[in-house]
């Protein structure tokens, strides 16, 4: 006999296999970002609760039940308070969703959506000097082929200010180099931007490109930066990649490198040498992709703080995608980590 899916199940199941592919045009990464987070939710409702994930309904998804999964995730999972945050988003998303696909229950869902954002520590944004940025790019082998591919990587990723999906994702066709030079990065939501590049990057993607022979319009949907299978770079890839170099210039040049580096402290690096030289916020803004002026502007409140820090310590003062049918598979968790596969 067939079971039927709870109304949870049910639109669950549209949303992460319709609405979001379909009607809001998400990516494979988003869908499996949000998945996750469900697939945590019924974790915690079998395991604290004991509730088993077919048995939930919507009846169920309230306020205290909500607040209580977040709790769950910072108790027992040991989650950040950014990470809360983003389950927390995930979970308003698909509630915006059931405002109207469940209009009778609209009390239920504006009570969830009224749930604030747990505030966190401002954390201390990291970037290199620009000493520090020469000490790493002058870090990789240029007499091997990985060390000029990597030279190349850590060149582009501080031009652009791309952040590491969009490094990763990169193709040769991608890559412009008649004058003036450009490159296409594809952001958040699918939107893609041209990003000019300075004509030593160019140079270098020039002459990488050629040793590589991506230069052959035939060769136009290959990955700029493959791997040695020839694949795209992943994520954890590219940060290995990152972290190697700043360590090994970290030694020749402390000042200016951060103990803590990512590919987005890059990202931050090129926005505040471009605040420090003048360059207006809305350019900025353009070149990361931000959608709004306000995200750009924390760079230069950033810029304002140390040079406060730097002011107070000069002079101190006195104070101190498809959706699979239901019935193919009946196990809720079973189809939630199958999903985006």
């Amino acid at each position: 006999m067939t079971r039927q899916p709870t109304d949870f199940a049910y639109h669950l199941s549209r949303y992460l296999g319709q609405y979001l592919p379909a009607r809001r045009g998400a990516s494979p990464l988003t869908v499996r970002s949000y998945r996750d987070t469900f697939a945590l939710f019924l974790q915690f409702c079998e395991g604290e609760e004991h509730i088993v994930p077919e048995k939930i309904v919507l009846a169920m998804v309230t306020v205290d039940r909500i607040d209580a999964f977040l709790e769950w995730l910072e108790a027992a999972r040991r989650s950040s308070v950014a990470t809360r945050n983003q389950r927390m988003a995930a979970l308003h998303a698909f509630v915006r969703y059931l405002e109207t696909a469940v209009p009778d229950r609209l009390h239920q869902w504006q009570q969830i959506l009224a749930m604030p954002r747990k505030r966190q520590p401002q954390a201390v944004m990291s970037y290199f000097t620009l000493q520090g940025v020469q000490a790493v790019l002058a870090t990789p082998n240029l007499a091997t082929r990985a060390g000029r591919r990597d030279l190349v990587l850590l060149s582009v990723l501080y031009d652009t200010g791309a952040r590491v999906q969009e490094l990763a994702d990169l193709r040769a066709e991608d890559v412009r180099l008649v004058q003036p030079a450009t490159i296409q990065l594809t952001g958040k939501g699918r939107k893609s931007r041209i990003v000019p590049l300075m004509s030593p990057t160019a140079t270098l993607l020039h002459q990488y490109m050629t040793d590589m022979r991506l230069d052959d319009p035939a060769h136009g949907p290959h990955p700029l930066f493959p791997s040695r299978s020839g694949e795209k770079l992943t994520r954890a890839g590219i940060t290995f990649i990152v972290k190697k170099y700043a360590d090994q210039a970290r030694a020749q040049h402390p000042e200016g490198i951060p103990n803590v580096v990512s590919p987005h402290v890059f990202r931050h690096s090129k926005a505040m040498h471009l605040l420090q030289a003048g360059v207006n916020l809305v350019y900025i803004r353009d070149l990361l992709g931000h959608v709004s002026i306000s995200t750009t502007e924390v760079y230069a409140r950033a810029d304002s703080e140390m040079k406060r820090h730097a002011l107070e310590s000069a002079y101190p003062t006195e104070a101190s995608v498809s959706m699979p049918p239901w019935q193919e598979n009946t196990e809720l968790l079973t189809w939630l980590k199958s999903l985006g596969h």
